[in-house]
């Protein structure tokens, strides 16, 4: 539920922007008020399950996701959907951990491995899956059908879970719940978050932005403060002694950030500028699933006999390379490679290599990366583990969509201006239109012009979208290979220590 709701969403912007007449920084808040809650509590949610049971917890978490399901398929505009969002983000911040800490207590060291990485692949079949099946529903129902899928699912996990799921704890937990560092970890992420989407529509130097920008500083270093001093903190400190432990993190911060921005900017590209439908769209994804799935118990059992740096150098440099790859293509780009699709060369090889290449490099990073984090801690503290990886993966693609949205943004804005210069139109028309642009392709074009000249803007607007685009995928093929070089210098030769062996001693 909760993957599947971290990727429908980009295939519904289009439609729901276009319903609701939402702004881009609209359809921003309505990914980024889920990441933000999810990212901020999932370290509160793996607490809570080590402290009143993991099972407990996780069917909580499933049940209030399902009720902001239902306020997400029924919300009236975009700022009713925006709350909505931000209170699944709050159900899945309980169920995300849990589901792992269910697994890592479960089974024992040797299985572990091949355990988290069939749990990986069924995550990325749901990942990639929600897309194609939104999509379709979409087209043919409503954009407001996509957070209905969820019901069904809801209804059988809560039935597995309480007949099948056996309880946990941490029977070493003490003292009471850290909600002021969930409170300030919050306040840190909403603030920074606001502050760079609001930047976009304000200044960079307006005082609410700076305010916010601010705020955030000042909660982060609190918060490093709490969590050093209370008695039980959802962020222990002591975790990152480990150097694989914060290696891991790391790589986790730079390798999700490519992801959950590359993936954010991609959906659009494929619907606005590219045409595909929302169908056709979701099932460009299809082919980075089924590789995630079929690899992903395989490269879970790589660290048995290879250690964890080998695949989680190898897995970020091909990530790299599919972001680059997906870079390439122009506004009339087909999915497919094909020497005769188009007059660019740029444009030959189509999206469908770099989704390979991409799908590659994930799948033997994921499971690895999932493995050496659980497996640096004791299974005590599986639940802290899970969480504050989960919130690391969360985080940076709340960040990654603030940030990139920026450098959209800005890079837009500027190109089309540009072109515009040589399209002949009406200065106020001209004017008109380039005060839509926070709208980025989505920008409307209806008016009294000719068929020419309404061809030349929206041509305009597709270059313009495409050449921020190039630059969000360069970006986002940087912070890839920035993981492998995290993997090479932090994390330590050899097989990754069993549960039990934390290295923090």
């Amino acid at each position: 539920m909760a993957f599947i709701d971290g990727t429908v969403v980009n295939v519904a912007l289009p439609a729901l922007q276009k319903n609701l007449q939402a702004t881009a920084i609209g359809v921003q808040w309505v990914v980024e008020g889920y990441s933000l809650f999810l990212s901020a509590l999932l370290l509160v949610g793996g607490s809570l399950g080590d402290h009143y049971g993991r099972k407990r917890i996780f069917l909580v978490g499933v049940f209030l996701f399902s009720v902001a399901s239902i306020w997400c398929g029924l919300a009236p505009n975009i700022g009713q959907l925006i709350v909505a969002r931000a209170v699944q983000g709050i159900g899945g911040a309980l169920l995300v951990p849990g589901s792992l800490a269910i697994i890592s207590a479960s089974f024992p060291t040797e299985k572990r491995g091949k355990a988290i990485g069939t749990w990986s692949g069924f995550s990325a079949i749901t990942t990639a899956i929600g897309p194609v099946l939104g999509g379709w529903l979409i087209e043919h129902v409503s954009w407001r059908a996509v957070f209905f899928l969820n019901l069904p699912l809801a209804a059988a996990v809560i039935l597995i879970t309480w007949r099948r799921v056996p309880e946990s704890h941490d029977r070493n937990v003490t003292g009471r719940i850290d909600w002021l560092g969930a409170l300030l970890a919050t306040v840190a992420l909403g603030g920074l978050t606001y502050g760079l989407i609001e930047s976009s529509r304000l200044t960079p130097f307006s005082l609410p932005v700076i305010s916010a920008i601010v705020i955030a500083v000042v909660s982060l270093v609190a918060f490093v403060f709490v969590e050093a001093s209370v008695q039980s903190p959802m962020l222990p400190l002591k975790l990152f002694r480990s150097r694989n432990f914060t290696g891991t993190n790391l790589l986790t911060l730079v390798l999700y950030f490519a992801l959950g921005g590359g993936l954010f900017f991609l959906s659009l590209n494929l619907i606005q500028v590219q045409g595909f439908s929302a169908t056709a769209a979701g099932a460009a994804f299809l082919p980075f699933v089924v590789i995630m799935f079929v690899l992903s118990r395989w490269s879970g059992g790589l660290i048995a006999k290879y250690g964890p740096r080998p695949p989680l150098i190898i897995g970020p440099i091909l990530a790299a390379t599919g972001y680059g790859l997906l870079a390439l293509p122009g506004v009339n780009s087909g999915y497919w490679p094909g020497l005769l699709s188009s007059e660019s060369p740029a444009d030959w090889i189509g999206f469908f290599p770099g989704v390979v290449v991409l799908g590659l490099g994930m799948a033997i990073s994921v499971a690895p990366l999932t493995t050496t984090v659980m497996s640096s801690v004791s299974q005590e503290q599986a639940g802290v583990a899970s969480g504050i990886n989960n919130a690391v993966s969360r985080a940076a693609s709340l960040l990654a969509i603030a940030v990139l949205g920026v450098v959209m943004l800005q890079v837009f804005s500027r190109e089309l201006e540009f072109r515009f210069t040589s399209i002949d139109i009406p200065e106020v028309t001209r004017t008109g239109l380039y005060q839509q642009r926070i709208k980025l392709a989505a920008v409307d074009v209806s008016g009294e012009l000719d068929v020419k000249s309404r061809e030349a803007i929206q041509q305009a607007i597709k270059e313009s979208f495409v050449s921020g685009f190039r630059i969000v995928m360069l970006i986002a093929a940087s912070m890839a290979l920035g993981g492998a070089l995290v993997a090479w210098l932090v994390i330590e030769k050899g097989n990754a220590p069993g549960a039990g062996e934390s290295k923090e001693k």
